[in-house]
C-alpha cells in the first residue's frame, strides 16, 4: 500500500536552509572507478535494431557549436519563440560564485545528454512509477513515466474522478525544470491548460518548443531559459506549480521553495517530486561519513548541490504557512528505474551514443550504479511533497 502522511500546518521556527554546493570542478576518480567496476560486470549488453539517428541528436550536434537565438516552426507557420534561447551555457556562470559554476555545469550536462535520453527513452526525463518488484521492458518504462505524472496528480488531489465538481482544474501551469517539455505537454493536453516551462539548457528549451509545435500545442505551451531561483513570472500566476525532479539541482532550497510559492496563485497547488537523503533520526545531527562520501560522488557526476531530507522540505513549507501539506517516500515504486537505465546504456545504441556525447554524459553514466547503491542502502529517497497556497 502506498504510504501517505499529512502534516499539520502549525507554524514552527526554522532557520533558512542554505546548502553548499558540491565541488563540480574535479571529476572524482574514485567515483569513476567504483562505477566502472559496478556497471560493466552487472549487465550484458542487449543488441537492438539500429535506428535512424533522431533529429534531436542532429540538432544537438549543430546547436552545441552555436546557441544563437532561434525561432522554431509551428503555430500555423508563425513559429513559437524560445525566449532567451540565445543565452549560452557559459553566460550562466557570469554571476560568479559556486552557484554560477553549478548552473553552468547543469546547463552543459543537459545540453550534452538530452538528445541521447530522448533517442532511447523518449521525451519524459524522470523516473517511472512501477509496481514493487516489477520486471519491465523499455516500453513499460515509458508507460511508467506517464504513470508517475498521474500518481503525482492523484496524490495532490488533482485526479478526483469520483467527485469532479469539487476538483479544481488547473488552467495555468508552470513546469520548473522542464527538460524537453514532456510533463508540460502532457499537463497542457490533459487539462486544456496554458503551460510555461523553464530550464537552464538552451538546447532543451528549443527542443521542447519544437515538440510542442509539432504536436499542435504551440499556442498553449511555451518554454524559456530561466533560473528556477529567479523565475521570470509575476506573483500568483499559476494554478499548478510543477517541479518533477528539479529540486535536487537547487543550491538554495529555501529560495527555491519561496519562488514556487511566489508564482503560485492563491489556492494553487504545488507539487515537488525530488531526490532526498534519508530523514535523520532524533540523535543524529548529520549523515554518516560514508553516506556523505557516496552522495558527494553522485553530486560530482550530476552537478548537484548538497542534498536535504524530506523532513527539511516539510518543515520549510510549514514555516511558510502552506496548507494541506502531504509527503510520501516512493522509493519502492521507482526501484526498477535505474537498473533499466543501466541496461539501456549497455545496448549498442546506448554505448555508441555515449561515446559520441562527451565526458559529462559519460561521467553521469558511470555514476548510475552509485544511485542504485544509494537506494539499496536506504540513503536516497524518492520523495513527493505537495501543498496548497492559502487563499
Amino acid at each position: 500500500m502506498m504510504m501517505m502522511r499529512t502534516t499539520s500546518t502549525t507554524s514552527i521556527t526554522t532557520s533558512a536552509l542554505h546548502f553548499r554546493t558540491c565541488d563540480t570542478q574535479s571529476a572524482s576518480a574514485s567515483a569513476t572507478a567504483t562505477a566502472t567496476s559496478l556497471l560493466l560486470p552487472s549487465f550484458k549488453p542487449n543488441n537492438s535494431k539500429k535506428k535512424k539517428k533522431s533529429n534531436f541528436v542532429l540538432l544537438h550536434q549543430r546547436s552545441s557549436r552555436s546557441s544563437s537565438s532561434t525561432r522554431v516552426g509551428g503555430r500555423g507557420g508563425g513559429g513559437g519563440a524560445v525566449t532567451r534561447a540565445s543565452m549560452s551555457s557559459s553566460s550562466l556562470a557570469e554571476g560568479g560564485g559556486a552557484g554560477g559554476v553549478l548552473q553552468k555545469g547543469i546547463a552543459e550536462f543537459y545540453d550534452e545528454s538530452s538528445g541521447i535520453w530522448e533517442n532511447i527513452w523518449g521525451d519524459h526525463m524522470h523516473h517511472g512509477f512501477y509496481d514493487p518488484d516489477a520486471q519491465a521492458s523499455i516500453s513499460d518504462h515509458r508507460s511508467a513515466q506517464i504513470r508517475m505524472i498521474e500518481q503525482s496528480l492523484s496524490f495532490a488531489g488533482l485526479n478526483n474522478n469520483n467527485n469532479e465538481e469539487s476538483l479544481k482544474i488547473p488552467r495555468s501551469i508552470v513546469d520548473v525544470g522542464c527538460g524537453i517539455g514532456g510533463s508540460s505537454r502532457y499537463l497542457a493536453r490533459k487539462y486544456g491548460a496554458k503551460c510555461q516551462g523553464i530550464t537552464l539548457s538552451p538546447i532543451q528549451a528549443q527542443r521542447a518548443q519544437e515538440l510542442a509545435n509539432a504536436q499542435g500545442l504551440g499556442e498553449n505551451v511555451s518554454f524559456q531559459v530561466a533560473d528556477a531561483l529567479q523565475q521570470p513570472f509575476p506573483d500568483g500566476q499559476f494554478d499548478l506549480v510543477w517541479s518533477m525532479e528539479s529540486g535536487e539541482h537547487m543550491p538554495d532550497k529555501t529560495k527555491f521553495v519561496n519562488e514556487l510559492i511566489r508564482v503560485a496563485s492563491p489556492g494553487g497547488t504545488i507539487i515537488i517530486v525530488t531526490w532526498c537523503h534519508r530523514d535523520l533520526s532524533p540523535p543524529e545531527d548529520s549523515l554518516q561519513p560514508q553516506e556523505k562520501e557516496l552522495l558527494k560522488k553522485i553530486c560530482d557526476a550530476y552537478y548537484l548541490p548538497a542534498w536535504c531530507s524530506t523532513a527539511d522540505y516539510v518543515k520549510l513549507l510549514q514555516s511558510l504557512k502552506m496548507e494541506d501539506i502531504k509527503f510520501a517516500d516512493w522509493s519502492e515504486y521507482v526501484a526498477p528505474f535505474w537498473p533499466a537505465v543501466v541496461r539501456s546504456a549497455l545496448t549498442w545504441k546506448g554505448l555508441t551514443s555515449l561515446l559520441r556525447s562527451g565526458w559529462k554524459t559519460i561521467k553521469g553514466a558511470l555514476a548510475m550504479p552509485l544511485m542504485i547503491e544509494g537506494y539499496k542502502k536506504n540513503l536516497i529517497k524518492f520523495s513527493i511533497i505537495t501543498c496548497r497556497k492559502p487563499e
